[in-house]
């Protein structure tokens, strides 16, 4: 039940916005803006669209329970150490996610959604 409601809001909030790149960094950097500066060199947006892809593709992951998919959020984390972050700098992408597909829902995000990707991104940041 919770992968469907998830995967629903995903498909809902990908009627409302094509390209919710722009949308998700955005948030990510009111998160953190220190954030911003990483991607100094990205100067076509092309690292944060297969960063985005990469986040996509985990979380179907995670809702189907992908032990490849776990393996990549794991090593991920190692990965991303070298550039100064910390797990749960990480974690703020997934988080970044939830929140731009809340406003682009706006009054149809529902409880269930909510309490879905609370358990969902609760699920992501304990694999280490």
């Amino acid at each position: 039940m919770t992968a469907a409601i998830i995967l629903d809001t995903l498909e809902r909030a990908g009627d409302k916005c094509a390209d919710p790149a722009p949308l998700v960094y955005r948030r990510l950097f009111e998160l953190r803006p220190d954030f911003e500066a990483l991607f100094v060199m990205d100067s076509d947006g092309g690292v944060r669209g297969s960063m985005l892809a990469t986040c996509f593709n985990a979380i179907l992951g995670v809702l189907d329970d992908s032990p490849s998919q776990r393996v990549i959020i794991s090593s991920s984390r190692f990965s991303h150490g070298g550039y100064g972050l910390a797990d749960a700098d990480l974690d703020l992408m997934f988080t970044a996610i939830r929140d731009t597909f809340r406003d682009l829902l706006g009054p149809d995000w529902t409880p269930e959604a909510e309490a879905a990707w609370a358990g969902l991104l609760a699920e992501i940041a304990a694999i280490t």
